[in-house]
């Protein structure tokens, strides 16, 4: 089967696409993004940064409020903050990377502060630097990205990365989902900052996280790690896409009589909540919240507010039904190998941070909302943007040289004649990784049941005919993005037989001492699992 005009279009940059030069790409523009943007900028490069959405207001932080790990460097503070995330995760964090995670969220902190965040201010006049309100933090930083002099391709999702004659990474291609015409970014390195996998669950700003990062760093041959930590449920009304749960350890939770259901709870009675939503509708009442907690509320995270008011229900006095919404390797803590203290991963020339990155280095198999998942954005943002300039101002020397090779594999280049349907795939996918039955409370003969069909569809979707325009393929990357993740996972479930951090398994209910180890994960038609050894230290 010949290519498509839209394979076409791609190969030779014609039909009006945009074709541009840089020693950096960075694919992805929340707060990761943003941050490796200014900081290769920092370091003299040639940025450009594409996003699928409007760099600023997509993805999971721009529209809500966000904590933030930021914790004082005096005392014995930043200690007790990593013994408690050490034993949460399973002690599969690292000492040294919670370290240099503290001290360059701090040192950030202060350039926010600098560039004029609005921080409040407590009684005394500090400032409370522990949150982050993401519609002013994300428009603080496209702002510093375009002052950087940075240039942004806004609503233009990338399609597949580059790679020379020796299978290092020099750039991408992607769309334009406003004029449908093509984009070829040629760099000297790329930062993956795509975020991570929500499974279109219809969670707040979740829309754009889909995967596609990891699918396209996969087909160059990068390695994952932590995948079977990707059951994160959020918790939220059953009405509202709003997913921030800290307000729900103020919670009582009921069943539809007004029965108190007994250990169910935000923090740590969510298996209790899942278990019972299996059977029956569940419902909470923000009804331990006082005057004062009520006011506070109202003024941290306005919009959780917003579906309750319009609607006529006071969450703090009426009851209101909730859900658990998947939100995979973006409350997980799943994602590309990172192989040095740059954030590097395992392809030469390829850059991983945020959501898109593991975060096991420093939560281990567990994390939730913000704190520091947002501490992890804005520090490996940092590094990924100042390893990735470092990469590319070598890269520059050999210039146009470098023969580019296309490495996008489904949808992209298949060469098969039959459709490509990517509503029935998603459909697919999310049958095998929504139910608690088998994500929350996982199972061996569920999860190889499970990817017995998902490797079937895997294998149908790699004889399907090629997108043929660019609407279609940019669905149809996301539609293979969430497969290749779901299969990643589960296969990693499958691999740790005992229950450890967020990874929870029926038949093997205790974590095992010797499987105090990572599991890297990678490929696509044949999906590989192995160990590889946490770094013991000991805490300085």
């Amino acid at each position: 089967m010949g290519a498509t005009d839209f394979e076409r279009q791609l190969l030779s940059g014609s039909d009006g696409s945009d074709r541009h030069q840089a020693d950096v790409l960075v694919i992805g523009g929340g707060p990761a993004g943003a941050w490796a943007a200014v900081s290769a900028a920092a370091q003299g490069a040639r940025v450009l940064l594409a996003d699928k959405g409007f760099c600023g207001t997509s993805g999971a932080t721009a529209p809500s409020g966000t904590g933030l790990w930021h914790v004082p460097p005096d005392g014995s503070a930043r200690e007790e903050a990593k013994a408690s995330r050490l034993a949460m995760g399973g002690h599969l964090a690292e000492h040294a990377w919670m370290d240099r995670v503290l001290e360059q969220t701090w040192a950030n902190v202060e350039r926010l502060k600098d560039w004029g965040y609005p921080f409040p201010a407590d009684d005394q006049g500090a400032l409370r630097c522990t949150s982050l309100q993401g519609p002013e933090y994300m428009r603080l930083m496209r702002k510093r990205v375009k002052e950087a002099g940075a240039r942004i391709l806004d609503h233009s999702p990338a399609l597949e990365l580059l790679v020379d004659e020796h299978g290092t990474v020099c750039g991408a291609t992607g769309v334009n989902r406003q004029s449908g015409s093509t984009w070829v970014v040629r760099a000297g390195a790329v930062v993956i900052a795509t975020g991570g996998c929500a499974f279109l669950s219809r969670a707040l700003g979740c829309n754009v996280l889909t995967g596609d990062g990891q699918l396209m760093a996969a087909e160059v041959g990068a390695a994952l790690s932590g995948m079977e930590f990707s059951n994160a449920y959020g918790l939220g009304p059953a009405f509202s896409s709003v997913t921030k749960s800290l307000f729900y350890n103020w919670a009582t939770f009921y069943t539809a009589d007004g029965t108190a259901i007994e250990g169910a709870g935000s923090s740590k009675g969510r298996g209790v909540i899942a278990q019972t939503l299996q059977s029956q509708p569940v419902f909470a009442c923000l009804d331990r919240a006082d005057a004062q907690i009520r006011a506070w509320m109202r003024t941290a995270q306005p919009n959780f507010f917003v579906s309750f008011d319009r609607q006529g229900i006071d969450p703090f006095t009426q009851h209101f039904p909730v859900t658990l919404r998947l939100e995979g390797t973006v409350r997980g803590t799943g994602g590309l190998h990172l192989v040095d203290d740059s954030c590097a991963t395992s392809v030469p020339g390829l850059y991983a941070a945020g959501d898109a990155a593991t975060r096991e280095l420093i939560c281990g198999g567990f994390t939730g909302g913000g704190s520091h998942n947002a501490a992890w954005a804005l520090s490996s943002g940092f590094w990924a943007g100042a390893g990735a300039a470092a990469f590319g101002r070598d890269a520059r020397a050999v210039g146009s040289s470098r023969t580019a090779l296309r490495a996008g594999g489904v949808a992209l280049s298949s060469r098969g004649a039959a459709a490509f349907d990517s509503q029935e795939v998603i459909r697919a996918v999310q049958a095998e990784v929504f139910p608690y039955q088998r994500n929350w409370f996982r199972e061996g003969d569920a999860l190889r049941d499970s990817l017995a069909r998902l490797d079937a569809l895997w294998t149908r979707l790699r004889t399907s005919a090629p997108a043929a325009t660019a609407t279609e393929a940019v669905r149809a990357r996301e539609a293979a993005a969430m497969l290749a993740t779901s299969r990643w996972m589960y296969r990693s479930a499958l691999q740790r037989t005992e229950t450890r951090g967020m990874h929870r398994r029926r038949e093997h209910g205790a974590a095992d001492p010797a499987q105090r180890h990572r599991l890297l994960s990678g490929g696509l038609d044949e999906v590989w699992v192995q160990r590889h050894a946490v770094r013991d230290e000991v805490a300085a």
